[in-house]
């Protein structure tokens, strides 16, 4: 019985195998196969490897990474991976519950340890299909700080070259051009940012701590979702925390629905949208979405 059980559990993982790589699709032979758990780590790795290289995102589009909760298919597809490059920041909690191979896993935020932002007395709130949360612990949009993204780039750009050597100087210059773009979006988000030193502005979710920290903004965070009316309580706290930081402008993650926006812009409040960017977007890139970012908040400081 014990026999038969074992054999029914190994036919299960080897059709679960198949399953996942069949949903992946399966790369040509010798192809570097990447796997990356957040999309713009995702981004960074499609740039430096280019058609040497196939970069495996596995989180559907309406999921954000941070709140992914990976299936036996997914972990399977994980472990078949050459590589495995993570966020870190405590962005895959997940890891805890999963066995991956530790010689194929890179924490690429690992090299700036100790400039991880640590988030204290977080609020507890809900919203959507993903129940309650709190952003207390390590705050994990690193990459929203251009710099440390491009550390972010190096690490991974390193991790491809131990693992094909013969392709370093491709990957190296793919790399430099990569980083290129970022300092390029860095210079520009901290020109706008000297404009008004000390603007204050207004996030409509604690996520853009390390994007603040970076390029000096005042920035002071509320717990709202862009298709969800906050209570009336929640516009009541609003209203004080305008009294002391006297901000025309909030930051979304994405557009606001017409009636928040509509309700905000009595309050003296206008809404811009950056954003982080964790997934795939609908439409272009990484860098794409980061330029309209720039230009966007670019808005904010001519208002």
């Amino acid at each position: 019985m014990l026999s038969r059980t074992r054999a029914l559990q190994h036919t299960l993982a080897m059709l679960m195998g198949i399953a996942a790589t069949t949903a992946l699709g399966a790369p040509p032979a010798g192809t570097l196969r990447v796997a990356a758990t957040v999309y713009p780590v995702a981004y960074f790795a499609e740039r430096i490897g280019g058609p040497a290289v196939t970069v495996e995102f596995p989180i559907p589009a309406d999921v954000d990474p941070p709140f992914w909760q990976p299936g036996i298919p997914d972990i399977i597809a994980l472990q078949k991976a050459d590589l495995i490059l993570l966020n870190g920041a405590d962005l895959e909690k997940w890891r805890a519950r999963a066995t991956l191979p530790q010689m194929k896993l890179v924490d690429t935020s690992a090299g700036f340890k100790d400039r991880l932002i640590v988030v204290d007395n977080a609020v507890t709130h809900s919203h959507g299909p993903g129940g309650q949360h709190t952003h207390s612990g390590t705050a994990y949009t690193t990459w929203l700080d251009l710099e440390l993204a491009g550390q972010q780039a190096d690490a991974a750009g390193q991790a491809m070259r131990r693992k094909r050597p013969t392709l370093a100087t491709r990957f190296n210059t793919n790399l430099d051009a990569l980083k290129t773009d970022l300092a390029t979006l860095d210079r520009e988000l901290k020109t706008i940012a000297a404009e008004k030193p000390g603007l204050p502005l207004l996030g409509s979710h604690p996520i853009y701590q390390y994007l603040a920290r970076r390029y000096g903004l005042n920035l002071q965070s509320v717990h709202w979702e862009p298709n969800e009316m906050p209570p009336e309580t929640e516009w009541v706290a609003l209203k004080q925390l305008l009294a002391r930081h006297p901000a025309r402008t909030m930051i979304w993650e994405a557009e606001p629905s017409l009636a928040i926006a509509g309700r905000l812009v009595k309050l003296g409040v206008h809404s811009l949208v950056f954003n982080p960017c964790g997934n795939r977007p609908a439409d272009g890139d990484f860098l794409s979405v980061m330029r309209t970012n720039v230009e966007n908040l670019r808005t904010a400081y001519r208002h």
